[in-house]
């Protein structure tokens, strides 16, 4: 069990403490950037607010079954790896759950991989 907290005591031997925060800040603003450009989509619905570096979307297609299409959509990004996203169940309903937590991820990452699952909505719908 002590070796669970390896990573925690090098990221803060290696960034001290205020590196460590910006890090946490900085995935959490990324996160934000996800969800504001998802929103712009109007074939998805981002579920949770954003105040961490979470992410939860659902894929609302103009007919059809919503669960399949956000699954499909989660299958196909996982398919052009671009970037990673699972699946989860939230209030009984199918969604991507999207989470920014490298500390190598930058914007150009999250707009490319925006652009990767708005393509694979496209093709699910």
């Amino acid at each position: 069990r002590r070796a669970r907290g390896f990573a925690v005591y090098a990221a803060l031997r290696e960034l001290g403490r205020t590196g460590v925060e910006a890090m946490i800040d900085r995935c959490c603003r990324l996160a934000g950037r996800f969800a504001d450009q998802l929103r712009a989509e109007p074939r998805l619905r981002v579920l949770n607010e954003v105040v961490l570096n979470q992410v939860l979307v659902r894929v609302e297609p103009a007919s059809g079954d919503a669960d399949r299409a956000t699954r499909e959509t989660i299958r196909r990004v996982q398919e052009e790896r671009v970037c990673w996203l699972g699946g989860t169940r939230w209030h009984d309903m199918d969604a991507m759950r999207i989470y920014v937590s490298n500390w190598s991820t930058t914007e150009t990452d999250v707009d490319r991989s925006v652009e990767s699952i708005v393509r694979a909505v496209h093709a699910s719908c």
